[in-house]
């Protein structure tokens, strides 16, 4: 269906994850396209579970954690969706 599971998505898989993570925030798909710019040929597996978490907020929770506003809670606080989130955070 996907990459191998430590390796990179395909083509397909990708495309679908970014259409995912379209929002109806101008702030986060902003973020987001910029994310899958520098990082979206080497997602593995685990950063689209994170990914996936983070995809779940509703848009301005999400665009809180960007920012640093607000701690990670719940499935948001985990290793996979930690990760991703300081990615977001860096671009």
């Amino acid at each position: 269906m996907g990459g191998k599971p430590g390796g990179p998505l395909d083509a397909a898989r990708l495309r679908r994850l970014r259409w995912r993570a379209r929002r109806g925030l101008l702030e986060n798909d902003i973020v987001l396209e910029r994310f899958f710019d520098t990082f979206g040929e080497r997602l593995s597996e685990s950063d689209v579970e994170g990914l996936d978490i983070l995809l779940d907020l509703p848009d301005n929770e999400l665009l809180d954690l960007i920012l640093k506003r607000v701690e990670p809670q719940g499935a948001a606080a985990g290793s996979s969706a930690r990760r991703v989130l300081e990615r977001l955070q860096s671009v």
